[in-house]
């Protein structure tokens, strides 16, 4: 008995060592769209929708380390956009932040 419980758990970690080897999917080769945007990148599609990770001082932040002052009704819109008024060069302007970093002035 002791030998048939050894024997079926050498197959049992025998088949799971087969699919331990299995190849993972390579990483996309089209993936030329940096997942956070750089001060001299910025996705030329943004404001891209999606789930957003910043939170309000961050986008806040962000915002203001780009460049705009005076930055107020910040709001995550149901794209997962950061939204705001904002002042750049003495103007009014509306910023959004997307969830890459990428910030775009209307």
């Amino acid at each position: 008995m002791k030998i048939m419980l050894i024997a079926t758990a050498v197959i049992a970690l025998s088949a799971t060592s087969v699919f331990a080897q299995e190849t993972k999917p390579a990483a996309n080769p089209d993936g030329d769209t940096p997942a956070v945007a750089t001060p001299s990148e910025q996705n030329a599609t943004a404001p891209v929708e999606g789930a957003n990770s910043f939170t309000e001082g961050q986008a806040k932040d962000r915002i203001v380390e780009a460049g705009y002052a005076d930055v107020t009704d910040l709001k995550l819109d149901d794209k997962g956009v950061w939204q705001a008024k904002a002042t750049k060069d003495g103007k009014s302007v509306m910023v959004s932040l997307d969830y890459q970093g990428n910030i775009v002035a209307k």
